[in-house]
């Protein structure tokens, strides 16, 4: 029987929906922005595809594990750490890690995001890990692509690979600078389509392309109505292109060729789509991961989704970015969404110009 030690972090992802762009410290001032809980119900929809699995399940009690359990309907756990208080740290991270390992646990499985991911690896020394993918920067190469296919990697024929445990400051991503730092490598179990890669940034020289989707974009962008811009520097081209300087690392809304609101969260969002006649959402997935919805976009919520319509969604990436990542896929944290989406998604590659690539979906 493998035993399993479980981590969360309750507050992981909490500043996602309301713009913070992570929750490092922040958690208080999410709550105050009226952001709601998501790390548990994750957690739920992971340990749910464990329950007919031969495991025993080293845990916390309360939120940083139990609750998610006994939510699940998983019965066979042990709790060996109990959280100092009500408002669980980093400290308690670490600390719940090691007395899982100190009990005979071969693997830790936590849910969180990459700085959760930095303090479960701190203490996990050379035991393999895996994450539940609820935080808002998920750049690390140790999460499941989504919750639902936790069951299918532990319960699988995986391997274990090395890989990489990345994170970025916070405060520079607030101001809009990228500043990714690599952390740790540590041992992954690893199944194709399953887990995650690590962001990777593309090196080719195509000017050329990321030029022809500014272009269109742009066109689109002029043609009126309200349009969703999503993070990265593919869409900052396409601002650019359209006279507008947008945020970086953000979601601007464009209405009528303006810039209406710049680092938007989601409450503006649907204020602005429920009377924009034409709406668009415009995004670039991350490098080599192939995330589309679910890492770094916390604003861009179902709700919003919903709003625009799926048919609405239009991904844009040049063909280094899509050489790197042969298939993409949607984590909304709603598995019905994400199933509306079907098992292609087009992908804007150039000026009029298209790729059809496959999407990942639960079997």
């Amino acid at each position: 029987m493998t035993i399993i030690g479980l981590v969360i972090n309750p507050v992981a992802g909490l500043g996602g929906t309301v713009g913070l762009k992570g929750t490092d410290g922040r958690a208080a001032e999410a709550r105050r922005r009226g952001a709601v809980p998501k790390a548990e119900g994750r957690a739920v929809e992971a340990l749910r595809t464990l329950k007919n699995l031969p495991l025993l399940i080293l845990t916390s009690a309360g939120p940083m594990g139990a609750d998610a359990l006994e939510a699940a309907g998983v019965r066979d756990y042990r709790i060996v750490h109990v959280p100092k208080g009500p408002e669980t740290t980093a400290d308690d991270t670490r600390t719940a890690v090691r007395a899982c390992i100190a009990a005979g646990a071969d693997l830790v499985l936590f849910c969180g995001g990459d700085g959760t991911a930095r303090d479960v690896v701190a203490a996990a020394g050379e035991i393999p890990v895996l994450g539940i993918p609820a935080g808002v920067k998920m750049y690390s190469g140790v999460f499941a692509v989504r919750p639902a296919m936790v069951g299918e990697v532990l319960g699988g024929d995986y391997a274990l690979r090395e890989a990489e445990v990345m994170d970025i400051d916070e405060e520079a991503y607030r101001r809009g600078e990228l500043r990714a730092r690599l952390y740790a490598t540590v041992r992954v179990p690893f199944l194709p389509g399953r887990v995650q890669s690590g962001k990777e940034a593309s090196f080719r020289d195509e000017a050329a392309a990321l030029a022809g989707i500014a272009r269109f974009m742009a066109d689109l962008i002029r043609a009126g109505g309200c349009v969703v811009l999503g993070a990265g520097s593919t869409t900052a081209a396409i601002a650019r292109e359209a006279g507008i300087t947008a945020t970086l690392l953000g979601v601007d809304i464009i209405v009528d060729r303006k810039l209406v609101v710049a680092d938007a969260d989601e409450a503006a969002l649907l204020a602005h789509l429920e009377w924009a006649k034409r709406s668009w959402i415009i995004i670039s997935p991350i490098g080599a991961q192939g995330a589309v919805l679910g890492r770094g976009t916390g604003p861009i919520t179902p709700a919003v989704l919903r709003a625009v319509g799926p048919d609405h969604l239009i991904v844009v990436a040049t063909p280094g970015k899509l050489a790197a990542t042969p298939t993409l896929f949607m984590d909304t944290g709603d598995p019905a969404l994400d199933a509306a989406f079907g098992e292609r998604v087009r992908v804007i590659c150039g000026y009029h110009l298209a790729q059809v690539v496959p999407l990942v979906r639960p079997e």
